[in-house]
């Protein structure tokens, strides 16, 4: 059974926890593969929020659930949960492009078990955006199951990047350059 930590959820030694909490998001495309997800899940002891669709419409638009989704795992982490997230359409391009519009959330587009595991080791990403066109019901599994299993290892060259982003996200700050991007005098 996977589990997070709560924050301020321990005394002592004993911590109190909870059953992992996945946000899922998707449209039209994505619905019968974010259905099979959700079920995978539940049978994985996961908490599933599903913030939709809940019905197949060809016009839905992807924003309205994935940044939905984005905004849940972020009001989470603001609450100390450690949840994670999926979004999903048909290539996974824009439904990754909403999630990041939210604040906070990192979101990486995998097409392969190398990508889920890179997404969470090198840029601790919060969510994952699967295209459902793309892949199988079975392959589709295994990413976010590799993903979510996948923890940010926190190595600094990675922490420092992260934290740079999130600089900007806040503050619309550039980063400074590196010594590298400067221009060699003319010679």
């Amino acid at each position: 059974m996977r589990h997070i930590h709560l924050v301020g959820a321990c005394v002592g030694a004993l911590c109190q926890t909870f059953p992992m909490r996945v946000h899922l998001g998707s449209d039209h495309a994505g619905l019968d593969l974010k259905e099979h997800l959700t079920a995978w899940l539940l049978d994985h002891d996961y908490e599933v929020v599903d913030h939709g669709p809940f019905v197949y419409d060809a016009l839905d638009d992807y924003p309205v659930f994935c940044l939905r989704a984005g905004e849940g795992v972020a009001g989470d982490r603001a609450e100390g949960l450690d949840s994670l997230g999926v979004v999903i359409g048909g290539s996974g391009n824009g439904e990754q492009m909403a999630a990041n519009k939210v604040t906070g959330i990192r979101c990486a587009l995998v097409w392969s078990e190398e990508t889920a595991v890179l997404a969470r080791e090198h840029n601790d990403a919060n969510v994952v955006s699967v295209g459902g066109r793309m892949h199988t019901l079975d392959d589709m599994t295994r990413f976010v199951e590799v993903f979510l299993a996948t923890p940010f290892p926190g190595e600094e060259r990675h922490a420092r990047r992260i934290g740079q982003l999130s600089v900007y996200d806040e503050t619309r700050e550039l980063p400074d350059l590196p010594e590298s991007a400067l221009r060699a005098p003319d010679a």
